[in-house]
Formats: structure tokens, C-alpha cells, sequence
């Protein structure tokens, strides 16, 4: 069964990071990874929302691990902070670098913090 959930969260949490990403990337009309890093920030976030609040365990397994874990990307920050530093976009390549870490755990901790 809790292969299920997680898979489950997953696939719907990779499906809303795919069309977020492309909506936010059409509309930007930037080679700055804006889609990745608003994902990333707004699922730290939701995770620290979600690790806030005593939530059953199947619950944590769909949404946090399943959902939340395919939604955000680490994989796609490394490639997109690197392909900037290879395209000599220094700059750009050191404020979403870093603005994704600090904005990140700063997201994290605000929504650990939102009482509900």
C-alpha cells in the first residue's frame, strides 16, 4: 500500500511541476530558471506546512515523500545552475543558486511555522 501512495503522489506531483514549469517558462520569456525555482521554494514550503502538522503516516507518505518529492527538483536546479555558469551568466547563475537555497529553507520554515 505504501508503495501506492507515494506513487501515486508522485505521478501527480511530477504532472504539476511539468505544467507549472512550462506555463511559468512561456510566460517569463527569460533563460533565467524562474519555473524551477518558484517549484522549489513554493514545495519547501508545503513541505514545511506539511511536517508542521501531526498528519497520519499514509498521508505523509502520499503527500510528502509522493507529491511533494516528485514536484520539487533537485535534479533540474543542478542542470539549470549549471547550464547558466556554462553559458557564462555568472550572475544569474549565483542569485538562483543560492536564491534557492536561502529563499528555500526560508519557505521551508515559514510554512513549518504558519499555524493552522
Amino acid at each position: 500500500m505504501n508503495f501506492l501512495l507515494v506513487g501515486f503522489g508522485g505521478i501527480l506531483g511530477g504532472f504539476c511541476r511539468f505544467q507549472l514549469g512550462k506555463v511559468v517558462s512561456r510566460k517569463s520569456h527569460s533563460s533565467f530558471p524562474l519555473g524551477t525555482l518558484l517549484i522549489n521554494i513554493s514545495g519547501a514550503f508545503l513541505l514545511g506546512l506539511l511536517s508542521s502538522h501531526p498528519v497520519n503516516n499514509r498521508v505523509y507518505l502520499l503527500l510528502g515523500d509522493g507529491f511533494l518529492g516528485a514536484y520539487t527538483t533537485f535534479s533540474t536546479f543542478m542542470y539549470e545552475g549549471f547550464h547558466l555558469f556554462e553559458e557564462n551568466k555568472k550572475l544569474n547563475a549565483f542569485v538562483y543558486v543560492l536564491g534557492s537555497l536561502v529563499i528555500g529553507v526560508v519557505g521551508f520554515v515559514g510554512g513549518f511555522a504558519l499555524p493552522l
